[in-house]
């Protein structure tokens, strides 16, 4: 009798081992499905374009003409710039709410920085086409021309129609977007800094920024990383926002106040309209190099945060 106990709590934890391991393979599973349908969407174009579609730059549905690097193109242009914006603008809200945020304001500053992470992407697109387009067109990119853009190197960045609309608007529309999660993930991960250690470096004269830069930083390495990379993701695959502000158009320039277009707004424009094969199936390969890409920089950051551990067992 005193047996049955335990071969029912044996049974139970089988059960759970069990199911979660069946919950991790269908995470696989779904990842494999997904690929192997990409793939096969997209096999007429690699076979009858082949590897010029990643390094052409034409785009003409009525010719049967298509070329990927245009949208790619924007993809890394308008992400770059989002996280050249988002992740010292994160960074300093994360250390401000974690270090040196009053108590009473601590709690009020954190919802709202969750709260503008829970907007929907397209309202964000209708502010940036109705408010900050104009405002950005007519007040702000004229500045930028008439003073970075008279510079021997940067000033080509600087050059263009100043209507509003453009690859420097839609990235920094995803700036505005990626900075509330990728705060969120920074705050949350500096507040598991054990206080013994920040304290014990305080008590050594530690001023705030060292204490940051050689405390915390070290400890929560990881999660700061992962914070950039969530980041960086929702900057790559953020559809709705970046097609009402980028333009769409399919152009490769330096100018970042020309219009441009990306993968997802690519996709979003022209998937229901793609009549024909070969153009549906250009978008599914376009849809194919978005997740590569994705997978390249979560890949990156592995390998980073794998060399970073290397370093450390080093210098210990």
């Amino acid at each position: 009798m005193s047996s049955n106990p335990t071969r029912s709590f044996a049974r139970q934890d089988a059960i759970f081992a069990r199911s979660t391991q069946f919950f991790a393979v269908l995470v696989l599973v779904t990842l494999a499905a997904i690929i192997i349908s990409l793939i096969h969407g997209a096999w007429p174009t690699i076979t009858k374009v082949g590897p010029k579609f990643f390094v052409d730059a034409s785009w003409d549905p009525v010719r049967s003409l298509f070329g990927g690097l245009a949208p790619l193109w924007g993809t890394l242009i308008t992400a770059t710039i989002a996280m050249i914006i988002a992740v010292p603008v994160s960074f300093g809200i994360a250390i401000f709410l974690t270090e040196m945020c009053p108590p009473i304001l601590k709690r009020p500053l954190g919802t709202a920085v969750e709260l503008l992470a829970a907007i929907p992407s397209i309202i964000y697109g209708m502010w940036g086409l109705f408010v900050f387009a104009p405002l950005f067109g007519e007040h702000i990119q004229p500045l930028l021309s008439a003073t970075l853009g008279k510079l021997p190197v940067i000033g080509a960045l600087f050059q263009g129609p100043t209507i509003g609309i453009g690859v420097l608007t839609a990235g920094i529309i995803l700036s505005v977007m990626v900075i509330p999660f990728t705060a969120s993930v920074m705050r949350d991960v500096f507040e598991t800094t054990p206080p013994i250690l920040k304290e014990s470096a305080y008590g050594l004269g530690a001023t705030t920024w060292e204490v940051v830069w050689n405390v915390v930083l070290p400890y929560t390495k990881t999660g700061v990383v992962g914070g950039v990379m969530l980041g960086l993701g929702r900057a790559l695959g953020e559809t709705m926002a970046v097609t009402f502000v980028i333009g769409n158009a399919y152009n490769i320039s330096l100018a970042l106040f020309e219009p441009g277009n990306s993968i997802a707004s690519s996709l979003a424009n022209e998937f229901n309209e793609a009549s024909d094969p070969l153009h549906l199936s250009a978008l599914i390969a376009l849809g194919l190099v978005l997740f590569l890409l994705t997978f390249c920089v979560l890949a990156a950051s592995r390998w980073m945060l794998a060399n970073l551990a290397k370093r450390e067992g080093k210098r210990t």
